[in-house]
């Protein structure tokens, strides 16, 4: 009984997840944003690259400071492999979220991928991320770049040593395998991007 009460919950939180943004096996369209290098970033700039891991993140939400060493982590085990991350902050232009505190954030944490501002919001309905972080794995593919995964990072944002699953990770080594990704969605915990006014 619990268990098929905690499947009914699960599948109507996956159901109201991604209201409007992607599905698995979209093509997902290509952006330029403002990063915090002063340059404008696209998915097009990674011409070697066989896909791309898009995590919409920000510099306030405890959930998103939990996962800063692991999506590191991430961009230095996958884009060797041909799978960088490119993060994106959806949260506006306050003061803590505008593209100078992004700056000093990706400074503090030496940062080693792209860190781009959504600051008028545009780019994240599109993709129908609804937390930060959340997280989508891109597979180069015919041209375009096809939705793989949509989710969750891993299974514990609060302490990393008791992950007993790595969503983003078993995505990408399936792809890289050549294999289809099993687990395709995930629920994305974390705090809700909220619109501006």
């Amino acid at each position: 009984m619990k268990k098929g009460i905690i499947l009914i919950v699960s599948v109507l939180l996956l159901a109201f997840q991604n209201p409007g943004g992607y599905g698995i096996g979209d093509a997902a369209m290509d952006f330029k944003l403002k990063g915090v290098d002063d340059r404008e970033w696209s998915l097009s700039d990674f011409s070697d690259a066989k896909g791309h891991i898009v995590i919409f993140t920000c510099n306030s939400c405890p959930y998103a400071v939990a996962y800063e060493d692991r999506i590191i982590a991430l961009d230095k085990k996958y884009k060797p492999l041909g799978y960088p991350v490119i993060a994106i902050n959806p949260s506006g232009e306050s003061e803590q979220e505008n593209l100078e505190a992004m700056k000093a954030r990706a400074r503090e944490k030496s940062f080693s991928f792209p860190y781009v501002s959504d600051a008028d919001q545009k780019l994240y309905p599109v993709y129908g991320a609804v937390r930060t972080p959340h997280a989508f794995v891109l597979k180069k593919q015919d041209g375009k770049n096809i939705v793989k995964y949509i989710g969750a990072i891993d299974n514990n944002y609060e302490n990393p040593e008791e992950v007993t699953d790595k969503y983003i990770e078993e995505a990408v080594d399936a792809l890289l395998d050549g294999r289809e990704v099993i687990r395709t969605r995930t629920v994305a915990i974390g705090c809700a991007i909220k619109p501006k006014k």
